[in-house]
């Protein structure tokens, strides 16, 4: 404890041109693009600032200070460096002559007040009925996928669909660098590792999913899937171990489909293309993509069940909720509902879930349930 305070002291005082926005709740995101020209992201929106480093040597004494919390270095050979602070903040670096203009710095803020369920029902980033329908998914071990663009809010919304998992299981949490943070007593969190100066000593994601498996996971949970661990992460999920989640970067859900299949196709194991797709579509069931609007509100705007392949090989998806804008003349731009689209959940006869019925309210006609079960 007391070697924490040390290490939070001294970054407190190498980010002192930044700790004003850093201690603004109203703060989402610092953007350092040089020593003397700093953005921050507040309430949504994106503002130049007038704080400033005193010059290029100050800004890398606190990337090599920020560095050092985590066991990292400057080098040469890795000029992109993902770290954290103290706090629990996410820190993203790019050394010259990668970024041309100088040291380039991202933090992503720790939220000190953890969202959950009935606090995305009151920002309006879902509704009631599709948190019953999510926790109905969750509670039956469907495996759920969060997609969305950067910065929409796919990490809230996985720490708050792991929050549903119950207290009891087993989870397994895999992250590049530690962001999730889950609120469940039997948890175990593993970090990747880069190699160092000579190459050695390199821990990737792949690695500790795999070495997850034999811990003994009830559930697994990757921050999020970047390349070749993809295809660990589907084979995993059609064998024995449902209720897996994870993010990834897509617009759309059938993106989010074929962009999984490009990520596990970056494996060393080769398959037939129709024999990877048959394991996707096997292995997600419910894909949930958030979005983060121009105005800077951030909810979901599609809640999609993935299907069995189609006779032509392609994926197909049935959306259960859609966003809907409001054309009428006294709405403003962008606004609008997800909605239900009518269509019943492929899952609504499995034992698992209708032996959830007593979670169901506002989410029965979903499931076919409106008059009992």
């Amino acid at each position: 404890m007391a070697q924490l305070n040390v290490f939070e002291a001294t970054v407190n005082h190498f980010l002192a041109p930044v700790m004003p926005f850093m201690e603004d709740a109203a703060v989402s995101e610092i953007m350092i693009n040089t020593f003397e020209e700093i953005y921050v992201e507040r309430a949504g929106k994106i503002e130049k600032t007038d704080a400033r480093f005193e010059d290029e040597e100050a800004l890398m004494a606190a990337v090599k200070n920020v560095l050092q919390y985590t066991g990292k270095r400057v080098t040469d050979d890795h000029p992109l460096i993902d770290s954290r602070l103290p706090d629990g903040s996410r820190v993203h670096v790019v050394l010259p002559p990668l970024s041309r203009k100088g040291v380039c710095i991202t933090i992503r803020k720790f939220a000190k007040v953890m969202f959950d369920s009935e606090h995305l029902i009151e920002l309006g980033t879902w509704t009631r009925e599709i948190m019953e329908y999510l926790k109905v998914g969750v509670l039956a071990e469907k495996n759920i996928l969060v997609a969305g663009g950067t910065s929409s809010g796919k990490t809230s919304l996985l720490n708050v669909l792991s929050s549903l998992i119950p207290h009891h299981q087993r989870i397994v949490v895999i992250e590049d660098s530690a962001e999730l943070e889950l609120q469940q007593d039997h948890l175990i969190t593993l970090e990747s590792r880069r190699p160092d100066r000579w190459g050695r000593g390199e821990v990737t994601i792949a690695d500790l999913f795999r070495s997850s498996l034999r811990l003994r996971p009830d559930r697994i949970i990757i921050g999020e899937v970047r390349g070749g661990e993809a295809l660990d992460m589907i084979q995993a999920m059609t064998s024995g171990h449902a209720g897996s989640m994870s993010t990834l970067h897509a617009t759309l859900a059938m993106d989010a489909m074929n962009r999984l299949e490009t990520l596990a196709m970056m494996s060393e194991v080769e398959l037939p293309l129709h024999a990877l797709r048959a394991q996707i579509a096997s292995a997600i069931d419910v894909i949930v993509l958030v979005t983060r609007f121009s105005d800077g509100r951030r909810g979901l705007t599609q809640v999609a069940e993935v299907l069995p392949l189609g006779d032509d090989g392609k994926y197909r998806l049935q959306d259960l909720y859609r966003y809907e804008l409001d054309e009428s003349e006294a709405s403003h731009d962008g606004q609008g509902a997800l909605k239900w689209t009518g269509a019943r959940s492929v899952f609504a006869e499995e034992p698992k879930v209708r032996a959830l019925r007593r979670h169901m309210d506002l989410s029965r006609k979903v499931f076919g349930m409106e008059g009992g079960a």
